[in-house]
């Protein structure tokens, strides 16, 4: 039997918002099935906050719905200021993390 997670996963790994929207009906299903009534109305009641990615093109979704590209940022940003050790002050550190956000900014726009 798939877990209440991976059936989450599902609805949102439909091509169209019409097709989250029959899957969210069908996930919430399951718990109701598993006499879970409130976790079927969440679902039920929660999957359009989940949805607004859809509104964009198909090609771009996955960079909306997910924050891969914020932890990366948070990671590198990280690892350049552990290197650094201490700052005088939050001048430099504050410098240092624009000059990364403006690279990542110049390169993510080409893409």
């Amino acid at each position: 039997m798939k877990t209440v997670a991976r059936m989450l996963k599902a609805i949102h790994a439909q091509e169209s918002k019409a097709a989250c929207r029959k899957k969210a009906k069908e996930v919430a299903e399951a718990p109701r099935a598993m006499r879970l009534p409130e976790a079927a109305k969440k679902i039920k009641d929660g999957v359009e906050e989940t949805l607004p990615y859809t509104d964009f093109l198909s090609e771009h979704w996955t960079r909306i719905r997910t924050n891969n590209v914020l932890e990366r940022l948070n990671r590198e940003i990280r690892r350049r200021t552990r290197v650094v050790g201490c700052f005088p002050d939050g001048g430099p550190a504050l410098m240092l993390v624009c000059a990364r956000l403006r690279h990542v900014t110049g390169t993510q726009r080409g893409t």
